[in-house]
């Protein structure tokens, strides 16, 4: 296996199309998948008022997995993050998330000139601001087999 260096998994991240944020709700862990985006020192997702959402309000340390597996050779990549979760009120910083998200996910939403403007994103209401205290990131790397590499089924 390899290390990522801190820049490696921040570079991950910024491509990772999905992450999984897990949450201490009611004394049980949950995770739940997300779009997210990275902005600087703090990842920021949209969420609907609900389980992951009350978790946080009661509990703000979470942790976020983002990674990718290629099916054809069993390389994987996996970044994890820990940190502390708020809910963002400040219209401004509310703004820039949906900004870039919808920078992020342009392909899978379209042109906001169509269909509504950007209406997808609109769903989720709430904007979660994680701040990153820790970062992670390893990979599969060259010193396995392709039949002994972890992640190989």
């Amino acid at each position: 296996m390899d290390t990522l260096t801190e820049s490696e998994a921040r570079q991950f991240l910024e491509e990772a199309p999905v992450a999984h944020v897990a949450v201490i709700s009611d004394g049980e862990p949950y995770v739940t998948p997300m779009s997210f985006v990275l902005d600087g020192d703090r990842i920021l997702f949209r969420t609907k008022p609900g389980r992951r959402l009350s978790a946080i309000q009661d509990n703000p340390v979470v942790s976020l997995e983002a990674s990718s597996y290629d099916e054809q050779t069993g390389d994987w990549t996996s970044v994890i993050v820990k940190g502390t979760a708020r809910e963002v009120e400040d219209p401004e910083t509310i703004q820039l998330a949906l900004e870039l998200l919808f920078d992020k996910y342009r392909k899978a939403l379209g042109s906001p000139l169509g269909r509504g403007g950007i209406q997808p994103l609109a769903s989720f209401p709430r904007v979660i601001e994680v701040t990153i205290d820790e970062i992670s990131g390893r990979a599969s790397g060259g010193l396995f087999g392709v039949r002994t590499r972890p992640g190989r089924l």
